[in-house]
């Protein structure tokens, strides 16, 4: 009787944690996997490595005078990018993964769906 309780104890044990893991484990749906790779003049490329999902990312090197170009978006993920900080205005592009734009598409911000 006491082995049948200890593996009942293990086998509940096992159970919980497996539980527990699931919720603790970050999924893809948090973040865009791949690079967003884009130029700002004057300083050269840069790139977001696994960028956050579903929420507005204002590029780093961008300002009110400085604007990114060429865009590639190497994620597994839609790309919108926006020609305005914190992904406002009118003036939006939406990428597919794995497309490339030229240095004519000018925006500061992006957002990963």
């Amino acid at each position: 009787m006491r082995r049948s309780t200890a593996r009942l104890r293990l086998a509940t044990i096992a159970a919980v944690s497996a539980g527990a893991l699931l919720f603790a484990v970050p999924t893809s749906a948090q973040a865009a996997v791949g690079e967003f790779i884009y130029h700002i003049p004057g300083t050269g490329q840069h790139a977001l490595t696994n960028p956050r999902s579903e929420e507005c990312l204002n590029l780093p090197g961008t300002s009110d005078t400085v604007v990114a170009d060429s865009p590639r978006n190497l994620t597994l993920s839609m790309a919108t990018v926006f020609a305005d900080s914190d992904c406002g205005g009118d003036i939006f592009f939406t990428m597919f993964p794995g497309q490339v734009i030229d240095q004519r598409l000018k925006f500061r911000s992006v957002v990963f769906s």
